[in-house]
């Protein structure tokens, strides 16, 4: 199985910037919504995370917290995006104004590419910030 570790780095109205490891190698960065709203953030802990298939999302990884269903990993660009899921980017920046990761679909691709067929892993997210 392998871990997952998120480093959120960096706290705005914009949400959460962190920095993603998998079994210790960094590999990309992340946005998470804005940590106030309870709704849909994530708490820092410990999560298991297994494959899901949706209609939207075909293949990707839910993270499982209690309370809430299809928080995902996927592609997106800016917080309002997400609605609690978490977004793979390969870089950092801004787009119309507002704090986003950019290349998400080339960072998630690789991320989805180094899971291979495995059908969970383990979740650490942890607060710097």
């Amino acid at each position: 199985m392998k871990h997952i570790r998120i480093v959120r780095v960096e706290k705005s109205e914009d949400g959460l910037i962190g920095v993603l490891t998998i079994d210790g190698k960094a590999l990309c960065f992340t946005l998470q919504p804005d940590p106030t709203d309870i709704h849909f953030s994530i708490p820092a802990g410990n999560y298991l995370c297994k494959r899901f298939h949706g209609a939207k999302w075909k293949d990707t990884f839910e993270i499982i917290v209690a309370g809430h269903k299809d928080l995902l990993f996927h592609i997106l660009n800016v917080e309002n995006e997400s609605k609690g899921c978490i977004g793979l980017g390969e870089q950092i920046g801004e787009l119309n104004g507002k704090r986003a990761i950019l290349a998400s679909g080339v960072a998630f691709s690789s991320f989805m590419k180094i899971m291979g067929n495995d059908q969970e892993c383990n979740l650490v997210i942890v607060d710097c910030v």
